[in-house]
């Protein structure tokens, strides 16, 4: 059930009421979705417990839509990470078999969910673009950067356009940037889609989540490759990047 309001779409109240048939629905597609991940090895037991939070907050705060955003950035993701597998564990890329732990699951959608429940507290329409470009960002970030490990040859440090090993922290490459991308757009069109929110969105979270993968390459060069930040502090950075640009563009 679905509540228009302002001239645009958002979750019920029914989502957030304290039934006991609908908290059961809720918290049976949270543990399925929390199940299937750890199964198909894509988080880490500590991350099965942080994307079940996240899946929650999402969820519960704006509703289906915002969990439907979620499934389309997680499938994206699990399906680049093992895009060229064989390639990426040759030079010592690949992701850990042992999935993403609850670090890395906070650090790229954590964002997002406290804008799905920030949402849900005051009703602030803006926050549901924030969360939509919160989500955007990772797919975006994480596609561009292991499509362009299982593709690309040639890989140029951001900041100098020097040629770099692939894997290398700051290392761009044009296929990597283009599925980057289109994961970006992707994602926010199934956000804005199965929230109802006004069409414009697509494009502002789209942005938003390419300016954040951008901004994660930038830091990954300057920062993180001197080991002044970790990787999960610069997906953040990145993320927090994308939710400023999605609401400077709202506001232009």
């Amino acid at each position: 059930m679905l509540l228009i309001a302002n001239g645009f779409v958002v979750p019920s109240e029914v989502w957030r009421a304290h039934s006991a048939q609908r908290m059961a629905l809720v918290f049976g597609i949270t543990a399925a979705f929390a199940l299937l991940g750890y199964l198909v090895g894509g988080v880490s037991r500590s991350g099965t417990v942080a994307g079940a939070a996240v899946c929650l907050a999402l969820f519960w705060g704006a509703g289906p839509g915002a969990f439907l955003g979620l499934l389309a950035l997680f499938g994206l993701t699990w399906a680049a990470t093992r895009t060229g597998l064989a390639t990426k564990r040759s030079r010592g890329t690949a992701e850990n078999r042992g999935g993403r732990s609850a670090s890395q699951v906070l650090a790229n959608v954590g964002l997002a969910a406290v804008a799905a429940l920030v949402f849900a507290a005051t009703r602030e329409r803006w926050l549901l673009l924030a969360m939509t470009a919160a989500l955007a960002e990772p797919a975006a970030d994480t596609v561009s950067s292991e499509c362009g490990q299982a593709f690309s040859e040639r890989v140029f440090l951001i900041t100098s356009l020097e040629r770099v090993e692939p894997g290398t922290n700051g290392g761009v490459s044009l296929a990597g940037t283009l599925s980057g991308t289109l994961a970006s757009l992707l994602v926010s069109l199934v956000c804005v889609a199965a929230c109802g929110l006004p069409q414009k969105w697509v494009y502002a979270a789209a942005v938003a989540g390419i300016a954040g993968m951008v901004a994660d390459s930038l830091l990954g060069a300057i920062v993180e490759q001197r080991g002044w930040l970790g990787n999960d502090a610069v997906n953040l950075l990145g993320t927090v990047v994308a939710v400023l640009v999605a609401i400077a563009l709202e506001r232009a």
